[in-house]
């Protein structure tokens, strides 16, 4: 069982993309935890919602096994954030699954973990993922190592599924 770290954001994530990976894991006996730029109500632009229990600040990497970043506009919020980078690089200097769905793996793309690295992201961001260094692979999901990109909402099914079979293989 893995303790699962998604990062999602204040307002205007994209539901499906935390919602249905979330359901996947706590399927396959995973624990989710939520955080965001501050402790609080997060809300979906779908109308979901989602409290999260931490401010990124609040969050030491050691106490997780995965971290998930969640997609839509909102996610631009973490683009150049020092502390959502801060996580993704810790956990990635731990080996850990470092995960992002949407246009969310430009927050990967910059901070240097996708250097080299196949990786997938929204049609919008390709360019911008491309300029980091990541070699853009195909629309759906991409695992590169301990790196797990996925491209939209019509992808988050299989970006759960995915990031399950990667927790229970390691």
């Amino acid at each position: 069982m893995a303790k699962v770290l998604f990062v999602v954001a204040p307002a205007n994530f994209r539901d499906e993309e935390l919602f249905q990976p979330k359901e996947s894991l706590e399927k396959c006996g995973h624990i989710t935890f939520i955080a965001s730029d501050k402790k609080g109500l997060c809300k979906g632009v779908q109308g979901g919602s989602i409290q999260a229990e931490a401010s990124l600040k609040e969050i030491d990497p050691e106490g997780f096994d995965a971290v998930v970043f969640v997609g839509g506009g909102g996610s631009r919020v973490f683009f150049d954030d020092p502390e959502a980078w801060r996580i993704a690089r810790e956990m990635a200097d731990r080996d850990k699954l470092v995960a992002a769905i949407c246009i969310a793996p430009v927050i990967l793309a910059n901070a240097g973990l996708l250097q080299g690295k196949h990786a997938t992201v929204y049609s919008d961001e390709i360019k911008t993922i491309e300029k980091k260094g990541a070699r853009y692979t195909h629309p759906g999901v991409t695992a590169d190592g301990r790196i797990v990109t996925g491209d939209s909402p019509k992808s988050a099914l299989m970006f759960g599924e995915k990031l399950c079979e990667m927790l229970k293989a390691h």
